[in-house]
């Protein structure tokens, strides 16, 4: 069943009115008619299966048959703190981890930070981004559109970070993968979870030093050295392994 995100000023008591660029997609792409059913989520994590009623040029109503709270998300809300990457990784890795349950992203410029972004670029980059994030996670069926935040300085986003309950950091210097297992084990279900990624070439000793001082927990992910655009993804992996209901 075809899955859509609206505002909750959508949402009236008994129908839901479609408005923007999905009226095109529902009657033109997906060429659909009145009768048939679609679920529409308002982003915050509960959700609606609808019929529709009537598909105008503008808007289309759609009748509210049963609400329900979503179930596509992980107990623990994690934010991935992500080295800003060259080129259009980062859509790549937005699409990916949104994918595997993430619930926001953080661009982070540290000193090995090779992108640049002005003011104009960053809204540009940002609003692209969250494009990519609604897409993937309508795909995915998640009931909430994960936040891509403005770009943070590494400083920032360690002082972010400090206001979750575990902050882990990938590290090629980190202990095995037991100890690995043991801190990714022990987290427990609910609590926030941050996540640093370096860009490529990774973080400098002295970032990974200021971000234990401030908490964050040094992982492993292996023997093999792992791009930027993988190693979240990976995390994401293993976090959700674990923290699954």
């Amino acid at each position: 069943m075809h899955r859509f995100f609206v505002e909750p000023s959508q949402i009236g008591e008994k129908e839901i009115v479609i408005t923007g660029s999905d009226v095109n997609h529902i009657r033109n792409v997906l060429r659909m008619r009145a009768g048939e059913e679609l679920l529409a989520a308002d982003g915050q994590g509960s959700e609606y299966r609808c019929i529709l009623r009537e598909l105008q040029d503008s808007e289309i109503r759609a009748e509210i048959c049963r609400k329900f709270s979503g179930s596509a998300e992980l107990p623990s809300r994690i934010t991935l703190f992500q080295g800003l990457p060259k080129s259009d990784k980062m859509d790549l890795i937005i699409q990916k981890c949104v994918e595997l349950g993430v619930f926001r992203i953080v661009p982070v410029t540290t000193k090995r930070t090779v992108v640049k972004l002005d003011a104009k670029k960053e809204e540009s980059r940002r609003k692209r981004w969250t494009a990519v994030s609604e897409s993937a996670a309508k795909q995915s069926g998640r009931g909430i559109i994960p936040e891509i935040s403005g770009v943070r300085g590494f400083k920032e986003a360690v002082e972010e970070a400090g206001e979750l309950d575990v902050c882990l950091i990938p590290y090629e210097k980190a202990e095995n993968m037991a100890r690995t297992r043991e801190i990714l084990s022990g987290i427990p279900a609910g609590a926030s979870i941050g996540v640093f990624i370096g860009p490529e070439g990774g973080f400098e000793e002295e970032e990974v030093r200021e971000a234990m001082e401030a908490g964050a927990r040094p992982i492993t992910l292996g023997r093999r050295i792992l791009r930027t655009e993988t190693a979240g993804m990976a995390v994401l992996a293993m976090l959700g392994y674990l923290l699954e209901e």
